[in-house]
Protein backbone atom coordinates (compact mmCIF):
# COMPACT_ATOMS: atom_id res chain seq x y z
CA UNK A 1 0.00 0.00 0.00
CA UNK A 2 1.05 3.64 0.25
CA UNK A 3 1.88 5.99 3.08
CA UNK A 4 -0.05 9.21 3.61
CA UNK A 5 2.69 11.10 1.76
CA UNK A 6 2.06 9.01 -1.36
CA UNK A 7 5.29 6.98 -1.16
CA UNK A 8 5.30 3.28 -2.00
CA UNK A 9 5.03 0.92 0.98
CA UNK A 10 5.97 -2.72 0.58
CA UNK A 11 3.14 -5.03 1.63
CA UNK A 12 3.19 -8.72 2.46
CA UNK A 13 4.18 -11.02 -0.40
CA UNK A 14 0.57 -12.06 -0.99
CA UNK A 15 -0.36 -8.48 -1.89
CA UNK A 16 0.79 -6.50 -4.92
CA UNK A 17 2.89 -3.34 -4.77
CA UNK A 18 0.66 -0.34 -5.46
CA UNK A 19 1.78 3.09 -6.69
CA UNK A 20 -0.71 6.00 -6.64
CA UNK A 21 -1.36 7.69 -9.96
CA UNK A 22 0.70 10.88 -10.29
CA UNK A 23 -1.13 14.07 -11.27
CA UNK A 24 -0.49 13.70 -15.01
CA UNK A 25 -1.63 10.07 -15.11
CA UNK A 26 -4.82 10.86 -13.20
CA UNK A 27 -5.75 13.79 -15.45
CA UNK A 28 -5.10 11.63 -18.53
CA UNK A 29 -7.25 8.87 -17.02
CA UNK A 30 -10.08 11.31 -16.27
CA UNK A 31 -10.19 12.72 -19.80
CA UNK A 32 -10.11 9.56 -21.93
CA UNK A 33 -12.46 9.87 -24.90
CA UNK A 34 -14.08 7.05 -26.85
CA UNK A 35 -12.92 7.09 -30.46
CA UNK A 36 -9.75 9.10 -29.76
CA UNK A 37 -7.42 6.70 -27.91
CA UNK A 38 -4.49 8.14 -25.96
CA UNK A 39 -1.95 6.12 -27.89
CA UNK A 40 1.66 7.10 -28.56
CA UNK A 41 3.05 5.76 -31.82
CA UNK A 42 6.79 5.07 -32.11
CA UNK A 43 8.22 3.80 -35.39
CA UNK A 44 11.84 2.61 -35.66
CA UNK A 45 13.55 1.61 -38.91
CA UNK A 46 16.46 -0.83 -38.81
CA UNK A 47 18.64 -1.78 -41.80
CA UNK A 48 18.63 -5.52 -40.97
CA UNK A 49 16.20 -8.20 -39.90
CA UNK A 50 15.11 -8.63 -36.30
CA UNK A 51 14.44 -12.05 -34.78
CA UNK A 52 11.04 -11.67 -33.03
CA UNK A 53 11.73 -14.41 -30.47
CA UNK A 54 15.06 -12.84 -29.51
CA UNK A 55 13.46 -9.41 -29.32
CA UNK A 56 10.68 -10.81 -27.14
CA UNK A 57 13.24 -12.05 -24.62
CA UNK A 58 15.17 -8.77 -24.71
CA UNK A 59 12.02 -6.70 -24.24
CA UNK A 60 10.82 -8.87 -21.35
CA UNK A 61 14.14 -8.33 -19.58
CA UNK A 62 14.03 -4.58 -20.34
CA UNK A 63 10.61 -4.38 -18.69
CA UNK A 64 11.94 -6.19 -15.64
CA UNK A 65 14.73 -3.62 -15.40
CA UNK A 66 12.20 -0.79 -15.61
CA UNK A 67 9.41 -2.13 -13.36
CA UNK A 68 7.44 1.14 -13.50
CA UNK A 69 6.79 0.35 -17.19
CA UNK A 70 5.24 -3.01 -16.30
CA UNK A 71 2.03 -1.93 -14.62
CA UNK A 72 -1.72 -2.23 -14.82
CA UNK A 73 -4.46 -0.20 -13.17
CA UNK A 74 -5.48 -1.82 -9.91
CA UNK A 75 -9.22 -2.44 -9.52
CA UNK A 76 -11.08 -0.59 -6.79
CA UNK A 77 -14.54 0.55 -5.65
CA UNK A 78 -16.16 3.62 -7.15
CA UNK A 79 -15.74 5.56 -3.93
CA UNK A 80 -11.94 5.14 -3.79
CA UNK A 81 -10.03 8.38 -3.54
CA UNK A 82 -7.13 7.46 -5.81
CA UNK A 83 -6.27 5.34 -8.81
CA UNK A 84 -3.33 2.99 -8.25
CA UNK A 85 -0.83 1.32 -10.55
CA UNK A 86 -0.14 -2.29 -9.68
CA UNK A 87 3.44 -3.38 -10.37
CA UNK A 88 3.51 -6.85 -11.93
CA UNK A 89 6.14 -9.57 -12.15
CA UNK A 90 5.72 -9.85 -15.91
CA UNK A 91 3.18 -9.53 -18.73
CA UNK A 92 -0.31 -10.62 -17.79
CA UNK A 93 -1.52 -14.01 -19.06
CA UNK A 94 -2.62 -13.78 -22.67
CA UNK A 95 -0.62 -10.59 -23.33
CA UNK A 96 1.96 -10.99 -26.09
CA UNK A 97 4.03 -7.83 -25.92
CA UNK A 98 6.01 -8.52 -29.11
CA UNK A 99 4.15 -9.79 -32.18
CA UNK A 100 4.95 -10.35 -35.84
CA UNK A 101 1.94 -9.70 -38.11
CA UNK A 102 1.61 -11.58 -41.37
CA UNK A 103 3.08 -9.82 -44.42
CA UNK A 104 0.49 -7.73 -46.24
CA UNK A 105 0.30 -5.02 -48.89
CA UNK A 106 1.16 -1.55 -47.55
CA UNK A 107 2.40 -3.17 -44.34
CA UNK A 108 3.82 0.06 -42.89
CA UNK A 109 0.58 1.99 -43.43
CA UNK A 110 -1.47 -0.81 -41.85
CA UNK A 111 0.87 -0.95 -38.84
CA UNK A 112 0.53 2.82 -38.34
CA UNK A 113 -3.24 2.52 -38.49
CA UNK A 114 -3.16 -0.13 -35.76
CA UNK A 115 -1.00 2.14 -33.60
CA UNK A 116 -3.58 4.91 -33.89
CA UNK A 117 -6.69 2.74 -33.63
CA UNK A 118 -6.40 1.71 -29.98
CA UNK A 119 -4.11 1.96 -26.98
CA UNK A 120 -3.10 -1.08 -24.92
CA UNK A 121 -5.70 -1.45 -22.16
CA UNK A 122 -4.79 -0.19 -18.70
CA UNK A 123 -6.25 -3.35 -17.21
CA UNK A 124 -3.49 -5.59 -18.63
CA UNK A 125 0.25 -5.18 -18.04
CA UNK A 126 2.34 -3.85 -19.64
CA UNK A 127 0.85 -0.78 -21.39
CA UNK A 128 3.20 -1.27 -24.38
CA UNK A 129 2.89 -3.39 -27.52
CA UNK A 130 5.56 -3.98 -30.19
CA UNK A 131 5.05 -5.14 -33.77
CA UNK A 132 7.94 -6.45 -35.87
CA UNK A 133 7.18 -5.65 -39.52
CA UNK A 134 9.27 -6.53 -42.57
CA UNK A 135 9.89 -3.23 -44.33
CA UNK A 136 8.58 -3.57 -47.91
CA UNK A 137 10.24 -0.28 -48.85
CA UNK A 138 13.67 -1.74 -48.06
CA UNK A 139 13.81 -5.53 -48.54
CA UNK A 140 15.82 -7.21 -45.81
CA UNK A 141 15.15 -4.49 -43.26
CA UNK A 142 12.75 -4.18 -40.31
CA UNK A 143 10.34 -1.63 -38.89
CA UNK A 144 9.43 -1.77 -35.21
CA UNK A 145 6.09 -0.23 -34.23
CA UNK A 146 5.47 0.55 -30.58
CA UNK A 147 2.01 1.46 -29.32
CA UNK A 148 2.03 2.98 -25.83
CA UNK A 149 -0.86 3.96 -23.58
CA UNK A 150 -0.13 7.62 -22.77
CA UNK A 151 -1.95 7.40 -19.45
CA UNK A 152 0.90 5.22 -18.16
CA UNK A 153 3.98 6.34 -20.11
CA UNK A 154 5.22 9.17 -22.28
CA UNK A 155 7.37 8.79 -25.39
CA UNK A 156 10.78 9.44 -23.74
CA UNK A 157 10.06 6.80 -21.09
CA UNK A 158 8.99 4.25 -23.71
CA UNK A 159 12.12 5.07 -25.71
CA UNK A 160 14.28 4.44 -22.63
CA UNK A 161 12.73 0.95 -22.30
CA UNK A 162 13.33 0.33 -26.01
CA UNK A 163 16.95 1.47 -25.67
CA UNK A 164 17.48 -1.06 -22.88
CA UNK A 165 15.92 -3.77 -25.06
CA UNK A 166 18.29 -2.80 -27.90
CA UNK A 167 21.31 -3.14 -25.59
CA UNK A 168 20.14 -6.57 -24.45
CA UNK A 169 19.32 -7.71 -27.99
CA UNK A 170 22.59 -6.50 -29.53
CA UNK A 171 24.79 -7.32 -26.56
CA UNK A 172 26.40 -3.89 -26.65
CA UNK A 173 26.01 -1.55 -23.71
CA UNK A 174 25.89 2.08 -24.85
CA UNK A 175 25.75 5.12 -22.61
CA UNK A 176 23.26 7.79 -23.73
CA UNK A 177 24.72 10.81 -25.45
CA UNK A 178 25.40 13.84 -23.29
CA UNK A 179 22.71 16.54 -23.46
CA UNK A 180 23.46 19.48 -25.77
CA UNK A 181 25.32 22.45 -24.35
CA UNK A 182 23.26 25.61 -24.53
CA UNK A 183 24.90 28.98 -24.00
CA UNK A 184 22.29 31.59 -23.06
CA UNK A 185 22.97 35.02 -24.50
CA UNK A 186 23.44 37.68 -21.86
CA UNK A 187 21.45 40.79 -21.22
CA UNK A 188 17.92 39.40 -21.50
CA UNK A 189 16.21 38.31 -18.31
CA UNK A 190 12.58 38.39 -19.43
CA UNK A 191 10.74 37.06 -22.44
CA UNK A 192 8.95 39.44 -24.81
CA UNK A 193 5.24 39.64 -23.99
CA UNK A 194 2.91 37.56 -26.09
CA UNK A 195 -0.86 37.43 -26.40
CA UNK A 196 -2.64 37.67 -23.01
CA UNK A 197 -3.48 34.19 -21.65
CA UNK A 198 -7.16 35.09 -21.20
CA UNK A 199 -7.60 35.68 -24.96
CA UNK A 200 -8.82 32.47 -26.64
CA UNK A 201 -6.19 31.39 -29.17
CA UNK A 202 -6.83 30.33 -32.76
CA UNK A 203 -8.16 26.89 -33.50
CA UNK A 204 -6.88 24.97 -36.53
CA UNK A 205 -9.47 25.68 -39.23
CA UNK A 206 -11.57 22.70 -40.21
CA UNK A 207 -10.65 21.17 -43.54
CA UNK A 208 -12.71 18.51 -45.29
CA UNK A 209 -12.79 15.83 -42.59
CA UNK A 210 -14.10 12.36 -43.47
CA UNK A 211 -15.78 12.17 -40.08
CA UNK A 212 -15.68 9.16 -37.83
CA UNK A 213 -13.43 8.42 -34.89
CA UNK A 214 -9.66 8.23 -34.72
CA UNK A 215 -6.57 9.97 -35.97
CA UNK A 216 -4.75 10.28 -39.28
CA UNK A 217 -0.97 10.38 -39.65
CA UNK A 218 1.74 11.37 -42.12
CA UNK A 219 5.48 10.89 -41.56
CA UNK A 220 8.27 12.71 -43.38
CA UNK A 221 12.05 12.43 -43.61
CA UNK A 222 13.52 15.95 -43.83
CA UNK A 223 16.89 17.65 -43.64
CA UNK A 224 17.66 19.16 -40.23
CA UNK A 225 17.23 22.93 -40.78
CA UNK A 226 20.46 24.88 -40.86
CA UNK A 227 21.13 27.91 -38.68
CA UNK A 228 23.56 30.75 -39.36
CA UNK A 229 26.76 30.72 -37.27
CA UNK A 230 26.13 32.33 -33.88
CA UNK A 231 22.35 32.06 -34.17
CA UNK A 232 20.51 33.00 -30.97
CA UNK A 233 17.83 30.40 -31.62
CA UNK A 234 17.70 26.60 -31.71
CA UNK A 235 16.24 24.08 -34.11
CA UNK A 236 13.36 23.79 -31.66
CA UNK A 237 12.65 27.52 -32.12
CA UNK A 238 12.71 27.04 -35.90
CA UNK A 239 10.17 24.23 -35.54
CA UNK A 240 7.91 26.40 -33.35
CA UNK A 241 7.99 29.28 -35.83
CA UNK A 242 7.39 26.97 -38.80
CA UNK A 243 4.40 25.41 -37.00
CA UNK A 244 2.89 28.79 -36.10
CA UNK A 245 3.31 30.20 -39.62
CA UNK A 246 1.90 27.01 -41.17
CA UNK A 247 -1.29 27.26 -39.08
CA UNK A 248 -1.61 31.01 -39.64
CA UNK A 249 -1.41 30.47 -43.42
CA UNK A 250 -3.82 27.50 -43.28
CA UNK A 251 -6.37 29.46 -41.25
CA UNK A 252 -6.17 32.49 -43.54
CA UNK A 253 -6.72 30.26 -46.59
CA UNK A 254 -9.82 28.82 -44.92
CA UNK A 255 -11.34 32.16 -44.00
CA UNK A 256 -10.69 32.07 -40.26
CA UNK A 257 -10.25 35.51 -38.66
CA UNK A 258 -6.71 36.31 -37.44
CA UNK A 259 -6.18 35.24 -33.84
CA UNK A 260 -3.13 34.69 -31.63
CA UNK A 261 -1.63 31.22 -31.81
CA UNK A 262 -0.47 29.32 -28.75
CA UNK A 263 1.66 26.21 -29.15
CA UNK A 264 2.09 23.75 -26.31
CA UNK A 265 5.75 22.75 -26.16
CA UNK A 266 6.94 19.58 -24.43
CA UNK A 267 9.96 19.92 -22.12
CA UNK A 268 11.76 16.94 -20.58
CA UNK A 269 14.40 17.55 -17.89
CA UNK A 270 14.97 13.91 -16.91
CA UNK A 271 18.35 12.19 -17.25
CA UNK A 272 18.58 9.67 -20.07
CA UNK A 273 20.55 6.94 -18.24
CA UNK A 274 19.27 3.60 -16.99
CA UNK A 275 17.99 5.28 -13.83
CA UNK A 276 15.71 7.63 -15.79
CA UNK A 277 12.33 7.96 -14.00
CA UNK A 278 9.74 6.05 -16.02
CA UNK A 279 6.20 7.32 -16.44
CA UNK A 280 4.81 10.65 -17.58
CA UNK A 281 7.69 12.93 -16.71
CA UNK A 282 7.49 15.71 -19.28
CA UNK A 283 6.08 19.15 -18.53
CA UNK A 284 4.02 21.31 -20.86
CA UNK A 285 4.53 25.01 -21.49
CA UNK A 286 2.67 27.29 -23.89
CA UNK A 287 4.57 29.47 -26.36
CA UNK A 288 2.43 32.43 -27.58
CA UNK A 289 2.50 34.22 -30.94
CA UNK A 290 0.61 37.47 -31.49
CA UNK A 291 -1.34 38.30 -34.64
CA UNK A 292 1.15 41.09 -35.48
CA UNK A 293 4.14 38.76 -35.11
CA UNK A 294 2.58 36.14 -37.35
CA UNK A 295 1.66 38.71 -40.00
CA UNK A 296 5.23 40.03 -40.00
CA UNK A 297 6.60 36.50 -40.18
CA UNK A 298 4.43 35.72 -43.19
CA UNK A 299 5.67 38.88 -44.90
CA UNK A 300 9.17 37.66 -44.26
CA UNK A 301 8.35 34.38 -45.99
CA UNK A 302 6.99 36.30 -48.98
CA UNK A 303 10.22 38.28 -49.31
CA UNK A 304 9.53 42.01 -48.78
CA UNK A 305 10.96 41.99 -45.25
CA UNK A 306 13.79 39.43 -45.09
CA UNK A 307 14.58 40.15 -41.42
CA UNK A 308 11.00 39.60 -40.19
CA UNK A 309 11.38 35.84 -39.88
CA UNK A 310 14.71 36.30 -38.11
CA UNK A 311 13.12 38.72 -35.66
CA UNK A 312 10.32 36.23 -34.96
CA UNK A 313 12.86 33.47 -34.37
CA UNK A 314 14.80 35.58 -31.90
CA UNK A 315 11.66 36.59 -29.98
CA UNK A 316 10.59 32.94 -29.89
CA UNK A 317 14.03 31.94 -28.58
CA UNK A 318 13.73 34.52 -25.79
CA UNK A 319 10.35 33.08 -24.79
CA UNK A 320 11.35 29.42 -24.89
CA UNK A 321 14.54 30.09 -22.93
CA UNK A 322 12.54 31.64 -20.10
CA UNK A 323 9.81 29.00 -20.22
CA UNK A 324 12.32 26.14 -19.99
CA UNK A 325 14.07 27.77 -17.04
CA UNK A 326 10.90 28.27 -14.96
CA UNK A 327 10.25 25.28 -12.72
CA UNK A 328 6.58 24.63 -12.17
CA UNK A 329 4.27 21.60 -11.88
CA UNK A 330 3.91 19.56 -15.07
CA UNK A 331 0.32 20.66 -15.72
CA UNK A 332 0.29 23.81 -13.62
CA UNK A 333 -0.91 24.39 -10.07
CA UNK A 334 -4.61 23.90 -10.81
CA UNK A 335 -4.13 20.25 -11.79
CA UNK A 336 -2.62 19.48 -8.39
CA UNK A 337 -5.68 20.89 -6.64
CA UNK A 338 -8.00 18.99 -8.98
CA UNK A 339 -6.33 15.65 -8.18
CA UNK A 340 -6.04 16.09 -4.39
CA UNK A 341 -7.46 12.87 -2.85
CA UNK A 342 -10.23 14.59 -0.90
CA UNK A 343 -13.30 13.44 -2.85
CA UNK A 344 -13.90 10.04 -4.50
CA UNK A 345 -11.91 9.78 -7.70
CA UNK A 346 -15.08 9.19 -9.75
CA UNK A 347 -16.43 12.58 -8.62
CA UNK A 348 -13.15 14.29 -9.43
CA UNK A 349 -13.21 12.66 -12.87
CA UNK A 350 -16.63 14.18 -13.61
CA UNK A 351 -15.37 17.60 -12.48
CA UNK A 352 -12.20 17.27 -14.60
CA UNK A 353 -14.17 16.39 -17.73
CA UNK A 354 -16.55 19.28 -17.17
CA UNK A 355 -13.69 21.74 -16.67
CA UNK A 356 -11.96 20.44 -19.79
CA UNK A 357 -15.07 21.07 -21.87
CA UNK A 358 -15.53 24.53 -20.38
CA UNK A 359 -11.86 25.43 -20.95
CA UNK A 360 -11.86 24.12 -24.52
CA UNK A 361 -11.88 27.59 -26.16
CA UNK A 362 -8.72 28.49 -24.17
CA UNK A 363 -6.84 25.29 -25.05
CA UNK A 364 -3.67 25.83 -27.06
CA UNK A 365 -3.83 25.79 -30.85
CA UNK A 366 -1.62 22.74 -31.29
CA UNK A 367 1.13 20.70 -29.66
CA UNK A 368 4.77 20.48 -30.73
CA UNK A 369 6.85 17.70 -29.19
CA UNK A 370 10.45 17.91 -30.34
CA UNK A 371 12.53 15.01 -29.03
CA UNK A 372 15.69 16.64 -30.35
CA UNK A 373 18.69 14.56 -31.29
CA UNK A 374 18.03 11.08 -29.89
CA UNK A 375 20.30 10.23 -26.99
CA UNK A 376 20.41 6.49 -27.75
CA UNK A 377 22.15 4.58 -30.54
CA UNK A 378 19.33 1.96 -30.63
CA UNK A 379 21.92 -0.57 -31.78
CA UNK A 380 20.30 -3.96 -32.35
CA UNK A 381 23.53 -5.77 -33.16
CA UNK A 382 23.27 -7.79 -36.38
CA UNK A 383 19.99 -5.96 -37.22
CA UNK A 384 21.90 -2.67 -37.22
CA UNK A 385 21.41 0.77 -35.72
CA UNK A 386 18.19 2.71 -36.11
CA UNK A 387 18.44 5.08 -39.05
CA UNK A 388 14.98 6.62 -38.67
CA UNK A 389 12.71 7.07 -35.64
CA UNK A 390 9.26 8.66 -35.70
CA UNK A 391 7.00 9.52 -32.79
CA UNK A 392 3.46 10.83 -32.78
CA UNK A 393 1.48 12.23 -29.88
CA UNK A 394 -2.32 11.99 -29.55
CA UNK A 395 -4.27 14.61 -31.50
CA UNK A 396 -7.65 14.71 -29.84
CA UNK A 397 -9.99 17.67 -30.04
CA UNK A 398 -10.17 20.59 -29.36
CA UNK A 399 -6.58 20.89 -30.62
CA UNK A 400 -6.98 18.16 -33.19
CA UNK A 401 -3.39 18.44 -34.44
CA UNK A 402 0.04 17.46 -33.09
CA UNK A 403 3.51 17.86 -34.58
CA UNK A 404 6.25 15.54 -33.33
CA UNK A 405 9.90 15.54 -34.42
CA UNK A 406 13.15 13.73 -33.66
CA UNK A 407 16.62 13.82 -35.18
CA UNK A 408 18.26 10.50 -36.04
CA UNK A 409 21.27 9.75 -38.24
CA UNK A 410 21.49 13.40 -39.24
CA UNK A 411 17.90 13.62 -40.48
CA UNK A 412 14.77 15.23 -39.05
CA UNK A 413 11.91 12.76 -38.77
CA UNK A 414 8.55 14.51 -38.52
CA UNK A 415 5.11 13.08 -37.78
CA UNK A 416 1.96 15.09 -38.41
CA UNK A 417 -1.07 13.61 -36.63
CA UNK A 418 -4.60 14.94 -36.69
CA UNK A 419 -8.12 14.15 -35.58
CA UNK A 420 -10.36 12.85 -38.35
CA UNK A 421 -13.08 15.08 -36.94
CA UNK A 422 -10.96 18.07 -38.04
CA UNK A 423 -8.94 17.14 -41.12
CA UNK A 424 -8.81 14.65 -43.98
CA UNK A 425 -5.71 12.97 -45.39
CA UNK A 426 -5.59 15.55 -48.20
CA UNK A 427 -5.63 18.34 -45.62
CA UNK A 428 -2.77 16.71 -43.75
CA UNK A 429 -0.72 16.50 -46.95
CA UNK A 430 -1.26 20.23 -47.63
CA UNK A 431 -0.28 21.15 -44.07
CA UNK A 432 2.86 19.03 -44.32
CA UNK A 433 3.84 20.64 -47.61
CA UNK A 434 3.34 24.12 -46.14
CA UNK A 435 5.29 23.18 -43.01
CA UNK A 436 8.29 22.12 -45.11
CA UNK A 437 8.23 25.45 -46.93
CA UNK A 438 8.05 27.42 -43.68
CA UNK A 439 10.82 25.37 -42.09
CA UNK A 440 13.07 25.88 -45.12
CA UNK A 441 12.40 29.62 -44.92
CA UNK A 442 13.79 29.73 -41.37
CA UNK A 443 17.19 28.72 -42.77
CA UNK A 444 17.59 32.06 -44.53
CA UNK A 445 16.65 34.19 -41.51
CA UNK A 446 19.21 36.56 -40.06
CA UNK A 447 21.01 35.15 -37.06
CA UNK A 448 21.12 37.86 -34.42
CA UNK A 449 23.59 37.42 -31.56
CA UNK A 450 24.30 34.82 -28.92
CA UNK A 451 23.99 31.16 -29.69
CA UNK A 452 23.36 27.59 -28.71
CA UNK A 453 24.80 24.39 -30.01
CA UNK A 454 21.67 22.35 -30.47
CA UNK A 455 17.92 22.51 -30.91
CA UNK A 456 15.40 20.40 -29.08
CA UNK A 457 12.83 20.89 -26.38
CA UNK A 458 14.28 18.88 -23.60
Amino acid sequence: MTALDGSVRRTPAARPVLVPFPVVDEVERHCLQPGEPESIHIEVRLPGRVDPARLRRAFAEALRRHPRAQVRQAPGPWYRRRYFWELTEGPDPGVDVVTEPDPEPEALERARERCLASAPPLSAAPPIRVEVVDDPERPGSTALFLTVNHTALDAPAALRVLATAAELYGGRRAAPAAPPVRTPPGGRAAAPPGAPPWVPPARVARGTPPGGPGNGLLVADLAVPRRPPGAAYTVNDQLLVATALTIAHWNREHGAPPRPIRITMVVDDRPRGAAMPIGNGTRLVDVPFTVAELAAGERGLAGPDPDATGALLRRTADRTRVLKAVHRPQLGYGAGMLTAPVLPVAWRAAVARGLRRAAGPWASTTLLSNMGRLAYALDFGDAGRADAVWFSAPARMPRGLSVTTASTAGRLHLALRWSKALLAAEDGAKLLERFERCLNATETATAGTGGTTEGGSG
